[in-house]
């Protein structure tokens, strides 16, 4: 009996010339084996709700989804919801497709269905922000303007010089917001510490601080823990008025290749964390910009980290986008990574 793949399709992303391949990409899973069933949508949400139905009864054995990377979070989403572990795989069809880039996934349609339907399932980390799961990026302030606050027409013409475009525009009319970060630092750049402690920014010793929602279940052979973390760790804190933030786990964002920093993994509970303050001149805007372009992040005004758990709080609404789309306002934002919560049809990051 052949296996049940679930194709689940965005028909408006990009530029729509996904309509013209279809055929073509069911014609490629049905070649390899499967009996296809195509779901394309026509809302938000759509897709979350059949990963999340074929998911949870066993319906299919694998996901494929095609278009941008917010129809991806919404299959990823659904199949979390779901409570089983279906392997997913993706065919880039949206205007940047970062991270169809950071899973090395072929950048032709028909080429990329195949290797979904082809290659085998790697477990991958996932975001979590406030209960709400995000892929690979969620930001907020100048990187969320840029990517949520195009409009889609503009995208569709113009691709990443909207982005450029918009960015631009952003940075004469900047807002800027006051806030409080505490986060868990880990990787070669944070000073060891003794297990079981925990020290602050300032090195003070807080041995009964905790990481939050700690993994206590016990690793049975086999068993894939969603959220583990090592003993050694660093909360830090930092406090200010910062444009822009984010944190993600890929090697583009925006289009932007490399700017989260070299040896990003998908599978180790770690993501990266970038934080710009607000310039209080031209040099310093300069400096910023510079640091940027030749990807650095070593500016007094930026702060660039290894993370596993990050909390913000502001004054105010706080507007995030999760992995490109609008992810609503949040005066204060828990975040923290689920490792090896999901199964996506990759290759190794360094592969």
């Amino acid at each position: 009996m052949r296996e049940r793949l679930l194709f689940i399709y965005n028909p408006n992303a990009g530029k729509a010339k996904l309509k013209a391949k279809l055929s073509d990409i069911v014609v490629e899973f049905s070649e390899n084996g499967y009996e296809v069933i195509v779901m394309p949508t026509a809302k938000r949400g759509d897709a979350t709700e059949f990963a999340e139905e074929y998911a949870k009864n066993n319906a299919c054995s694998r996901i494929v989804c095609a278009g941008g990377d917010g129809t991806l979070n919404e299959v990823v989403t659904g199949v979390i919801k779901s409570g089983m572990r279906v392997p997913i795989g993706y065919i880039p069809a949206g205007t940047t497709n970062d991270f169809g880039y950071s899973l090395k996934i072929p950048k032709d349609a028909i080429e990329a269905a195949k290797f979904a339907a082809l290659c085998d399932p790697m477990p991958s980390d996932v975001g979590e922000i406030c209960g709400n799961t995000f892929v690979y990026t969620a930001a907020f302030g100048l990187f969320s303007d840029v990517s949520y606050d195009t409009p889609q027409d503009m995208k569709n013409i113009l691709g990443r010089v909207a982005y450029l475009l918009r960015g631009v525009r952003s940075l004469v009319e900047v807002q800027n917001y006051k806030l409080f970060v505490e986060y868990f630092a880990v990787g070669e750049d944070v000073p060891e510490v003794e297990e079981g402690e925990i020290e602050t920014e300032a090195g003070e010793d807080e041995g009964n601080m905790e990481p939050q929602e700690e993994c206590a279940a016990e690793e049975e052979e086999g068993e894939d823990v969603p959220f583990l973390r090592p003993a050694k760790g660093r909360w830090m804190h930092t406090e200010g008025e910062f444009i822009c933030g984010m944190v993600a786990n890929s090697n583009s964002v925006g289009g932007f290749k490399g700017i989260m920093g070299k040896n990003v993994r998908f599978d180790d509970g770690v993501f990266e964390m970038l934080l710009i303050r607000r310039p209080r001149n031209v040099i310093e805007l300069t400096d910023i910009v510079n640091e940027l372009i030749n990807k650095k992040l070593k500016s007094d005004n930026i702060i660039y980290a290894h993370v596993r758990e990050v909390n913000i709080d502001t004054n105010g609404e706080l507007p995030w986008s999760l992995d490109g789309e609008f992810g609503g306002d949040m005066p204060q934002a828990m975040i923290h990574i689920r490792q090896r919560a999901v199964d996506y049809i990759r290759r190794e990051a360094d592969s």
